[in-house]
């Protein structure tokens, strides 16, 4: 494994400062990259980000900048941590300054709208001699910023990029697990999105842990449903990018995208609901394209086509919550029961 001296993060985010952060305290010098000069010579100057993470001290060795060329010159290993609306361009004003030997790790969480491609598919596009990887967990920035205990996932069919990622991101409190299921992991992060909105929505109607834990165990079996027509292995949707990350995002009102759901689940359209949070949370993107592609493919996900219609067909929450438990397959542990099943036919001779 080569030594990398310096690190890139691009995108001045709460997730961005705390991945620059992390890996300037293990010794790298790391190039930060945010859009205005302003917020840079804020972090500078301050030693914080003001505007997302007020009070948690930034490294000497991060040097915040607005020039994309600057911040990536020389870089080994380029975090990306930006909205995935952006995504794509911002990549595009990235590439020609990259090395052609840099490996590329997305931490962004949700699928591009008109092509249904996750953030790694987009790098392999837009990079496509890089080695890339994808970071994902139950990361919420303002908990790893206070040292609280937390996992996360790099998954890449690259053992380097995973090892370097593991490396550099160590420390007392945060801990990298690896994974090779890049597809699991990336869409675990982004589907959870949407169940967050669901969890949000029961919270706001008064409904208590006996509902949440229902919805969070339906929902794990509808990411690996979907996920395992997509290409993904079931299993990694029991890991920290699955279940992990399920439960932190559908339990806290930390979470953009369960805020979101309370503020539905009040009566208030989608409009008001992202006038409340201050913008419009990942799993409202992603509903709209996964309900379709579900529709598509012909995968049973009742519980996000019903979040599909409450937001964007306007039917009634409770409506919709009532068909949901009529609805719902009877199946406890489909995948189990499938692979015994198969197993039992395998073995008939």
């Amino acid at each position: 494994m080569n030594q990398i001296d310096k690190v890139a993060v691009i995108g001045g985010g709460s997730f961005g400062t705390v991945i620059a952060n992390i890996t300037a305290k293990n010794g790298c010098e790391v190039g930060f990259w945010m859009r205005s000069d302003e917020l840079a010579r804020d972090v500078n100057d301050l030693r914080e980000n003001p505007q997302y993470l007020p009070g948690y001290e930034i490294d000497s060795r991060v040097v915040a900048v607005e020039d994309m060329s600057a911040a990536v010159d020389g870089a080994g290993l380029i975090f990306i941590a930006v909205p995935s609306d952006g995504f794509r361009a911002v990549l595009r004003e990235m590439v020609p300054h990259v090395s052609p030997d840099a490996m590329l790790v997305s931490g962004t969480k949700g699928i591009e709208a008109g092509s249904f491609m996750l953030m790694s598919q987009i790098l392999r596009q837009e990079a496509p001699r890089a080695r890339v990887g994808v970071l994902s967990g139950p990361n919420l920035a303002r908990e790893i910023a206070a040292g609280h205990l937390t996992g996360t996932v790099i998954a890449s069919d690259d053992e380097e990029v995973r090892e370097n990622v593991r490396t550099l991101l160590r420390s007392e409190s945060f801990r990298v697990y690896t994974n090779d299921d890049m597809l699991g992991v990336e869409l675990g992060g982004s589907l959870k999105n949407i169940y967050a909105i669901i969890a949000g929505i029961a919270a706001a109607l008064g409904m208590g842990h006996n509902t949440n834990s229902m919805l969070v165990t339906r929902a794990l079996t509808e990411m690996a449903r979907f996920g395992r027509e997509l290409g993904a292995d079931p299993m990694t949707f029991l890991g920290l990018s699955g279940v992990g990350d399920l439960v932190v995002t559908s339990s806290t009102p930390l979470s953009r995208n369960y805020r979101i759901g309370f503020a539905l689940g009040q009566g208030k359209n989608i409009e008001a609901a992202a006038e409340e949070v201050g913008q419009v949370a990942e799993g409202v993107n992603t509903v709209k394209l996964v309900a379709r592609k579900a529709e598509e493919l012909g995968v049973y996900m009742p519980l996000a086509n019903g979040l599909y219609r409450i937001i964007f067909e306007r039917e009634s929450i409770k409506n919709i919550l009532s068909s949901l438990m009529l609805s719902e397959q009877a199946l406890d542990v489909e995948f189990a029961a499938i692979e015994d099943k198969t197993l039992r036919c395998n073995n008939t001779d």
